[in-house]
């Protein structure tokens, strides 16, 4: 590829002068004393990396970094601070989302080591990303042959699969989740109840409450589809979703007993889109709820069934989210 682009954002002309000399001739370099201006500049260019100082006075870095975050969210991003101060770390890692802090007065040899790292992580994530997009061409019939098939079992959750896919995605997407992990939620979503294939048409088809027997036939679709998916090394990490989106946030959902980040987030987003899609749908045994009526639900478990996080991003994108989905099904762009 062409040279990596870096973006250097310091308010002293000085100290922007030397991350520059440092940086040349290696990278594509553009450089700002103004962190609102480099905002500006990174909505209309591309950039593979970011070092910003700390102090400023328009913002501090990790506001601005937190900021750049929010409009790429796969640039990395780099806080040179003469500041060790616990909190200011922690928010930058929690909320800026930074790879890693070069300590002042940094070693240049030292600092260009630094984004070596930084730039050959990202290449990891933008291989892995045009994997997952390669994936999703080469399996993309056999994903649609599998849906179909779901649905053709049982028709009282016909298009299920690509309504919670739906949700799971815009989700990810109020996140700003990477579009390597977006690309392997929305082939989980597909996926994720593959396994009901192995479940009885009379279980599945039940207008009356379920026995604890039938529920645990039910329950046993996870491991069906980890068994149907798992030889496929390809899909490893798409499988991962799925074998835990029943997980419970507190650690009582099934079948593992994960709890918590032990969670994989997509699991945990597609635990949220399962349940939005399953009370804002008519079923023949239940009656739908309205979309406020759900998420009041999903809200009153925030912190116990789900992501407390996930919930606070579904709040943000309903009810239009929902509304949305009903008029692509109407018009017939989602079977």
């Amino acid at each position: 590829m062409d040279k990596y682009k870096i973006l250097i954002v310091d308010d002293e002309p000085d100290n922007l002068a030397l991350l520059y000399r440092t940086l040349r001739g290696k990278y594509d370099i553009a450089k700002s004393t103004s962190p609102v201006a480099a905002l500006e500049m990174l909505k209309q260019e591309q950039f593979h990396c970011i070092l910003s100082d700390h102090k400023m006075p328009e913002m501090d870095g990790v506001e601005f970094l937190k900021r750049c975050y929010e409009i790429s969210p796969d640039t990395m991003r780099l806080l040179v601070t003469a500041y060790t101060d616990a909190g200011i770390l922690i928010d930058a890692i929690n909320y800026a989302k930074i790879y890693r802090y070069i300590k002042k007065p940094y070693n240049p040899d030292e600092l260009v080591l630094i984004v070596e790292n930084a730039l050959e992580y990202l290449q990891l994530k933008m291989d892995n990303t045009k994997l997952i997009n390669d994936l999703k061409e080469l399996f993309a019939g056999t994903v649609t042959a599998i849906v179909e098939a779901l649905d053709a079992k049982d028709s009282y959750t016909l298009g299920r699969s690509r309504r919670v896919t739906y949700y799971a995605v815009k989700l990810a997407k109020s996140m700003h989740l990477s579009e390597g992990t977006i690309g392997k939620i929305e082939l989980a979503g597909l996926l994720h109840d593959i396994g009901m294939i192995g479940v009885s048409d009379e279980i599945l088809a039940k207008v009356e409450k379920l026995t604890a027997e039938e529920y645990d036939e039910i329950k046993k679709h996870v491991e069906n589809s980890v068994r149907i998916l798992d030889d496929i090394k390809q899909l490893n990490d798409v499988v991962e979703i799925i074998k835990y989106h029943h997980e419970f946030y507190d650690g009582n959902g099934y079948p593992y007993g994960k709890k918590g980040e032990e969670i994989p987030v997509g699991s945990r987003i597609i635990a949220v889109a399962d349940a939005l899609d399953s009370m804002v749908t008519p079923k023949v045994y239940r009656q739908q709820v309205s979309t406020e009526e759900a998420l009041n639900r999903i809200k009153a478990l925030a912190g116990k069934q789900f992501d407390p996080i996930v919930v606070d991003h579904l709040e943000q994108i309903l009810p239009s989210t929902v509304e949305e989905l009903r008029e692509l099904e109407k018009a017939g762009e989602i079977e």
